[in-house]
């Protein structure tokens, strides 16, 4: 049967909340070095670059631009970041880790992948989290029978579209092309949106639709302006549609295919 769609997620910040997390642990890793605390418009504005996709080059930008010198090596800047995200072994039992990853509150449920799945629309994940982090919140978390998966180091970081492409044609079963079905990502930052457009740009002829989700920490009443800033970035970055939250994706998606 031939797909109506494919839809692929970003993770973090799409699937699950890492502002209490991945973004936490930023926030000390850079204390743990200079003695000073990004505020989070800080880490919004680098993220809006575009380039920052990776938290572990991001912690190490946010330290060059706050002045240290000499800047940490970063093999120890990782090893100090993972400290506080996973507090264990990100290869071993995640019984074991003690870290921020722990509270790590869920952005949708199970049951969305099981409406997509009954809609025609296959589904997987493009993210740049380290894989044990991202197999823990899709396989462990969500309950999620091997879904499939291009996490970090399975492809170069985004914007480079060589993952979201790869999964991409996996999933449709066919080459990327004028006659294949849609291929819709969602993500919450400039570098996802970006990602869309350098995928359209390799593949003319094919349909990307790039939907895009402000992050948790801006959805709070009080952050409506912050939203609102963040949502034209994404939108001047080339996002098709906007949502306000992830759990909508289906029925805009039905409204984009018609």
């Amino acid at each position: 049967m031939t797909p109506r769609a494919v839809l692929l997620f970003d993770i973090d910040g799409v699937i699950r909340d890492v502002g209490g997390s991945y973004r936490r642990a930023i926030v000390e890793t850079v204390q743990h070095y200079s003695g000073g605390r990004p505020e989070p418009e800080a880490i919004d504005a680098l993220k809006a670059e575009g380039c920052w996709n990776n938290d572990w080059d991001a912690s190490l930008e946010l330290l060059r631009r706050d002045g240290l010198d000499p800047l940490p090596a970063f093999e120890a800047l990782v090893e100090v970041f993972n400290g506080f995200y996973f507090g264990g072994d990100p290869e071993g039992d995640p019984a074991q880790w003690r870290g921020f990853i722990g509270s790590e509150p869920l952005l949708v449920q199970r049951s969305l992948f099981e409406q997509l799945t009954e809609a025609g629309v296959p589904w997987g994940f493009v993210s740049g989290a380290e894989p044990p982090s991202a197999r823990f919140v899709l396989e462990q978390r969500l309950g999620l029978e091997a879904p499939p998966l291009i996490a970090m180091g399975d492809a170069p970081d985004k914007p480079d579209p060589t993952g979201l492409l790869r999964l991409a044609e996996r999933l449709l079963e066919a080459p990327l092309g004028p006659g294949s079905a849609p291929v819709a990502y969602l993500g919450d930052t400039v570098a996802d949106v970006l990602t869309v457009g350098r995928a359209r740009e390799r593949h003319p002829g094919q349909r990307f639709i790039s939907l895009a989700v402000p992050p948790p920490h801006l959805q709070a009443p009080e952050a409506a302006a912050q939203r609102q800033r963040y949502g034209q970035q994404l939108q001047e970055a080339g996002a098709d549609r906007l949502l306000d939250h992830t759990d909508q994706v289906l029925a805009v998606l039905e409204t984009l295919l018609g």
